[in-house]
């Protein structure tokens, strides 16, 4: 195209940056040349292009705004040879530390963590022949506590015993209140391992460790609560528990000396702390003063008494207080709560590691006393602590707290029987603890049988 002509002729050139300031108006481009109108169709897919367009855009909006949400992106891995730098190296174990302290929220020390009572299948106990046996001569002094010089290592590397040594130990010898014995034989279906005590040896006193940690139980408020109202005091000086509605658990040594029984068993009688009636007539009102309450024991008779012969070994100086338990069944039912037994955990199962039992110490009189400490070591049948404790203890229920799954709620169950004291020797020192007898499966299946009467009701503990 040739350069227009300006009114003078000359030949006007066309600036371009003049052209395209802002303000002028540009030259128009030229028009295509015109062409068929479109279908009808055509604008049809048209507009229907247009409409799957639109929820694609809300998509990808949508798309943005959850993308602020997401967390940050993980860092690529470390290059190789990187785990020899030691800035890596301190990473990777802050990593590992805070791994191991997110692990220790489901360990028992976690405040979250509920000590559960485990579900043990115990075996099956079951008598399998009688004999009446001689009447005995209730000779023997009333034992308040054992002694013996095994401790832990010595129970520990003591041999298993077997099949025939458990039956005779878990046999028992049954007392009536009329002064006939006899001796059952049991069969065992599920065998588990024991040990078995050896030598005895004297001491006059129950030690105190340090400062003495039991608590008197005074008023009734308390001492008729469940559950201080469990415990029961036995004619001859020893402590029990209720166990059922017509049955105490103790120790053995509170009825047996192991070569005989002692004097007063035939009329044994457990003794339930009650208030005494004040006086001021029957129109009295008097109510609770600041002065504690003064209580008084109401007697039941015995019915019967079954002790295990692992206790009944015939010398009363080789005594072995792993089968240092009993059951006495009363004359008649009583009306207050009871505590069931249980298979006792193993202690780091026990919570805070602790156990609780209370007695009848000589050296308060009339009094309830409770303690509570912790396990220092344990055997298959024994847990050995330092609870402070004086003659009069012996036979107490010792318990523990814990969650009951199936039920969904916290339950306390006995899981031993406080027995006395023995020598350990703890690095060539000589140590004495406390010791109380676990009840293992064995003699869960055997208590319970004793209780129920039925091994059926026996099958889990």
């Amino acid at each position: 195209r040739e350069p227009a002509a300006g009114p003078s002729g000359r030949i006007q050139r066309r600036d371009p940056a003049a052209e395209s300031t802002c303000g002028r108006r540009r030259s128009a481009p030229p028009r295509p040349a015109p062409s068929a109108p479109p279908r009808a169709g055509a604008r049809r897919e048209g507009r229907q292009g247009r409409r799957s367009r639109a929820p694609r855009r809300r998509r990808q909006r949508w798309d943005r705004r959850r993308l602020r949400h997401l967390p940050e992106p993980l860092p690529e891995p470390p290059p190789r040879g990187a785990d020899e730098n030691p800035t890596f190296r301190m990473a990777a174990l802050s990593t590992l530390i805070l791994l191991l302290c997110a692990a220790k929220d489901v360990m028992p020390s976690s405040p979250h963590w509920k000590p559960t009572w485990p579900s043990y299948r115990v075996p099956v106990i079951l008598p399998q022949s009688t004999l009446n046996l001689d009447k005995p001569q209730f000779d023997a002094e009333a034992r308040l506590e054992v002694v013996s010089p095994c401790g832990p290592a010595c129970h520990k590397s003591s041999p298993l015993p077997t099949y025939e040594e458990v039956k005779n130990y878990l046999s028992y010898e049954t007392l009536y209140a009329n002064g006939s014995l006899t001796e059952t034989e049991v069969g065992i279906y599920i065998l588990s391992s024991g040990g078995d005590g050896s030598r005895g040896r004297s001491r006059t006193k129950r030690q105190i460790y340090g400062y003495d940690s039991r608590f008197s139980i005074f008023g009734k408020d308390f001492l008729l609560n469940y559950p201080f109202s469990t415990s029961v005091k036995l004619s001859t000086g020893c402590t029990g528990t209720l166990v059922a509605e017509k049955h105490v658990l103790t120790a053995a040594h509170c009825i047996h000396d192991g070569k005989s029984y002692v004097k007063g068993a035939q009329k044994l009688r457990v003794g339930f702390l009650k208030p005494k009636q004040k006086d001021g007539g029957k129109g009295s009102n008097i109510t609770n003063s600041a002065m504690p309450e003064k209580m008084k024991f109401q007697w039941i008779r015995v019915k019967r008494t079954h002790v295990p012969k692992g206790w009944i070994k015939g010398n009363a100086n080789d005594i072995g207080m792993d089968y240092d338990y009993a059951l006495l069944e009363l004359k008649k039912p009583h009306k207050r709560k009871f505590m069931k037994i249980g298979v006792s955990p193993p202690a780091r199962h026990l919570p805070g590691g602790r156990i609780h039992f209370s007695g009848y110490d000589n050296d308060r009189p009339g009094n309830l006393v409770y303690r509570f400490c912790d396990v220092k070591d344990e055997t298959y049948d024994l847990l050995y602590q330092q609870c402070d404790a004086q003659p009069g203890a012996s036979g107490s229920g010792v318990y523990v707290r814990m969650w009951k799954r199936q039920n969904h709620k916290w339950e306390r169950k006995i899981i031993g029987i406080f027995s006395g004291h023995q020598w350990v020797d703890m690095n060539g020192t000589p140590q004495d603890f406390n010791v109380a007898v676990r009840i293992t499966p064995l003699k869960y299946a055997q208590i319970c049988y004793w209780i129920k009467g039925n091994y059926l009701d026996c099958r889990e503990g």
